[in-house]
């Protein structure tokens, strides 16, 4: 059964459709007078991508809150698209990366090519009065202490969401319907969506084993630190370089008793990367506090990989695509051989 998005436009998206991000004027109809559709802000960042067309990354139907205890929030109506996260510019420079949520009342279906005429219709939004200079003033305040304090959609993340059961399964059911865990390697054959089906339901079989499991009291995959006092390396990485992750029993060496680095959490969803390479996307310096709202400067060196991000495969399959943050003793630089030119074969017959 398809979902009503709030402002009436039902789009029902699949993972994988094509989207159009609607104009200005037509998102800011949609809005109140602090910049939110259903509590969920409309950042400043998104401004730039009125009038271009994605691709949808995977249906944002819930998502992983750490502002409290960890838990999955349920939302409506929301998707992710593809390649499309906030660059922080209007948030003090906040070098998070998040992926942003988008309503489906600020998008527009694309079938070949051509805005779909059900999409094109606007939806009745709760407007009341909002323009773009109100976006941009919600964003940020100052508190009594005359610090600035950010706001965002990771900020705000449980004013526009739901508490939903751990054990509901209905969430696992929308994770196959939406398309959120197909491959995207198969055609669209009859044979292809069975084969793309099946490898869904044993992705899902696995994630839901393993929360039973942890629920159970028998964690997987175990990781657990033993130091007191954990190492700091310093590789100086920049973007671009090539590094390679160490290997599992490598990087549990640095960890304290609670699986961090001077503060930093190793995750059991970082294990896969283990051993692989990758190049460096950027050092992190600074990320807004999603708890207090208030920016964080990172006291050592905390690097992101580019294309390295969390699949939730150990927690309950959470669409949300969280980058991960490395620490530099947890990486190697990878020399790069140059390639020298050999000579060409000179013809003796020519």
């Amino acid at each position: 059964m398809s979902e009503r998005n709030p402002g009436g436009a039902d789009l029902n998206l699949r993972a994988g459709e094509w989207v159009a991000v609607r104009s200005r004027e037509e998102i800011l109809a949609t809005l109140d007078q602090s910049g939110r559709l259903e509590n969920l802000p409309f950042m400043p960042e998104m401004l730039q991508f009125s009038g271009q067309r994605f691709r949808v990354f995977r249906r944002a139907d819930k998502t992983c809150d750490n502002i409290e205890v960890w838990s999955i929030r349920r939302l409506k109506g929301s998707v992710h698209l593809e390649g499309v996260r906030c660059d922080g510019q209007e948030h003090g420079g906040c070098q998070a990366g998040c992926m942003i949520f988008w309503k489906e009342a600020w998008l527009k279906r694309v079938e070949n090519g051509i805005v779909s005429p059900q999409s094109l219709l606007q939806s009745a939004g709760s407007s009341g009065g909002c323009s773009v200079d109100s976006i941009f003033a919600a964003s940020r305040a100052t508190n009594s202490e005359g610090q600035t304090v950010f706001s965002c959609q990771a900020t705000e993340l449980r004013k526009f969401t739901s508490y939903m059961r751990s054990w509901d399964p209905r969430q696992y059911i929308r994770d196959l319907r939406s398309g959120n865990l197909a491959s995207g390697f198969t055609g669209n054959t009859r044979p292809e969506r069975v084969l793309e089906l099946v490898f869904g339901v044993m992705r899902l079989f696995r994630a839901l084993t393993i929360s039973v499991s942890n629920a159970l009291g028998y964690h997987y995959p175990y990781v657990i630190g033993t130091l007191q006092t954990t190492p700091v390396d310093s590789l100086d990485l920049q973007p671009g370089e090539l590094v390679q992750v160490r290997t599992r029993e490598e990087i549990l060496a640095t960890l304290d008793r609670q699986n961090q680095n001077r503060g930093l959490l190793f995750d059991s969803e970082m294990l896969p990367y283990c051993g692989g390479m990758y190049r460096v996307l950027r050092r992190v310096h600074r990320i807004v506090d999603e708890k207090t709202g208030k920016m964080l400067n990172m006291k050592y060196p905390c690097i992101i990989l580019e294309g390295v991000a969390c699949q939730a495969d150990f927690h309950r399959l959470c669409p949300r695509a969280i980058y991960h943050y490395w620490r530099e003793s947890w990486l190697r630089r990878v020399a790069v051989p140059l390639q020298i030119e050999q000579p060409a074969e000179v013809c003796e017959e020519c």
